[in-house]
């Protein structure tokens, strides 16, 4: 069994199994060098060679093409589609009352602590958003139409705090359809709770959102907004710089996706950095993980994006990741080191850079598109002993 998104050369070369390529090559009738450039994806291999190459290898014609199931397709009752069906309001049942505030900020809490650090996080994470998105839903429509106001504007806080973490999560799993709906459901709980913070909070998810479904212009747009709004919101200074600075760095990422290099990084050393020196690494305010870290790991996606793999290699070596509370941001710190060492075909130190991240954050290493593409690369084009550990890589991903 293959995943459905393997390229067709990678999957010739995953039924080809040990047999030698210049054998299998000579018995379909074409060269050792041609098959090799179809298994590095250089060339698209006819009807007729891809049919012969199949009957050699053992297999149907069907099994060595490329196909990804439509997701109406995706089975209906996996514990992820389960989180859909409750953000849609036909989740579990209510076995109770409403619970209150108090619980439910409880509960919100320990699932965003476990989203941001746990290993299987996206396994936790499947279990638990169901239930409590239908819980706080219920208390939410128990509390609107109550009579408690200072209650009423808790369950609200709560609300909003879950779907952020609920948009973080459809992100991840490759559903920003679902994931704007989160997100305008966090805005939504933040502006009927009159809670400046989590405005700016719900904002910051809008903008990640936005970014994730190929819209950087808009995202920038929204981010820059809310810094104004946020300069003038009533609440704490360093909640201020915090989520001030965490919509700069949309903005940054923003002006990255359109290839602005200079102006992301200006912004950057401008306007984010100054308020990372407010906010101690360790303060995590409404989950951005925004601090002096993460103003760094920043610069590096600026000058991964921009090819300039030297000057980011050099900004990963002066960087120290050990205090962030966050595995995501670590996971995205090592996966762009070692997209950096993959523009420079330094393919062992591509797979170190992964073994690395699998033993972290091996959820998120089957998960992440740039994740499986470096190790197919890495299989493709490395020398025996480095190619062997990768197909044991891609097996543990899920990828064969």
């Amino acid at each position: 069994m293959v995943a459905a998104d393997l390229p067709i050369g990678d999957r010739i070369r995953h039924y080809r199994g040990g047999r030698r390529q210049d054998a299998v090559a000579g018995l379909v009738g074409i060269s050792p060098d041609y098959l090799s450039q179809i298994e590095r994806g250089l060339k698209v291999p006819s009807l007729p060679i891809l049919y012969a190459l199949a009957q050699e290898l053992g297999v149907p014609t069907a099994a060595l093409l490329s196909e990804q199931p439509p997701a109406e397709e995706e089975a209906s009752d996996t514990a992820e589609a389960a989180v859909g069906r409750a953000l849609l309001g036909y989740g579990p049942a209510f076995k109770a009352g409403p619970a209150t505030a108090a619980v439910l900020r409880d509960r919100v809490e320990a699932a965003w602590q476990s989203w941001q650090t746990a290993r299987d996080r996206f396994t936790q994470a499947a279990h638990t958003l169901p239930g409590l998105v239908a819980d706080v839903d219920h208390a939410a429509r128990a509390a609107r139409a109550g009579a408690d106001p200072v209650e009423r504007r808790a369950v609200l806080r709560v609300a909003s705090d879950l779907y952020c973490l609920l948009r973080s999560y459809l992100r991840r799993t490759g559903r920003v359809d679902l994931a704007t709906i989160a997100a305008d459901r966090a805005m939504r709980g933040a502006e009927d709770a009159d809670d400046p913070l989590r405005v700016a909070a719900a904002q910051w998810n809008l903008g990640h959102v936005l970014l994730a479904a190929g819209r950087p212009g808009e995202a920038e747009d929204l981010a820059l907004r809310a810094v104004e709004q946020v300069a003038v919101a009533q609440m704490p200074e360093m909640e201020r710089q915090a989520m001030g600075g965490a919509l700069q760095l949309v903005a940054v990422l923003g002006a990255t996706r359109r290839r602005r290099w200079w102006e992301a990084r200006d912004r950057l050393v401008q306007h984010a950095a100054p308020a990372a020196r407010q906010v101690p690494d360790d303060s995590n305010i409404r989950w951005t993980v925004f601090g002096p870290t993460n103003i760094a790991l920043h610069a590096l996606s600026i000058e991964m994006e921009a090819g300039e793999t030297g000057e980011a290699l050099h900004t990963a070596d002066a960087t120290d990741i050990s205090g962030l509370p966050s595995v995501e941001r670590e996971f995205t710190f090592g996966l762009e080191v070692a997209a950096c060492h993959g523009q420079r075909r330094d393919d062992a130190a591509v797979l170190l850079s992964l073994l690395g991240l699998e033993a972290i954050a091996p959820e998120d290493l089957a998960r992440t598109p740039l994740a499986r593409q470096l190790v197919l690369t890495t299989i493709r084009r490395s020398r025996a002993t480095h190619a062997r550990q990768a197909e044991q890589l891609a097996v543990r991903m899920g990828l064969v």
